[in-house]
């Protein structure tokens, strides 16, 4: 069973909004989809800007910067579904939410960086 931290306030984020929060040495956006609370790396792996500032909307949070988009349900990258940013087991009790404490603190979960995502058919293969 996991434990969990909380982080916020259910009336810290209105829906439709994002905020970052720190929480186990990281930055992590939490957005409000009328109700549904949701957590991903608050750092867009491009250019590193919040991505709790970005537009929120359907699920799907737009970089403020260079308008990359991530899906807040799994973390996948819009545009390459096959790359994914860091997401956060959330829970809301009461009117507290908490983010649940990965076992392993290296990760948050099995997701994979952009930045980590050097498959053998990526570009910049040493076989290549």
């Amino acid at each position: 069973m996991s434990n969990f931290e909380t982080v916020a306030k259910v009336g810290d984020i209105s829906p439709g909004q994002g905020k970052a929060v720190e929480f186990n040495d990281r930055l992590v956006a939490i957005f409000n989809e009328n109700g549904v609370f949701r957590a991903i790396d608050d750092m867009c792996p491009h250019m590193g800007a919040s991505l709790a500032a970005g537009h929120f909307e359907d699920g799907i949070v737009t970089c403020p910067w260079h308008a990359w988009s991530f899906d807040t349900t799994d973390g996948t990258w819009c545009q390459n579904r096959r790359l994914k940013i860091d997401i956060f087991d959330v829970r809301v009790v009461g009117d507290e939410i908490q983010l649940a404490v990965p076992e392993d603190d290296a990760t948050a979960n099995d997701s994979r960086s952009l930045e980590n995502d050097a498959g053998p058919d990526q570009p910049g293969d040493a076989n290549e």
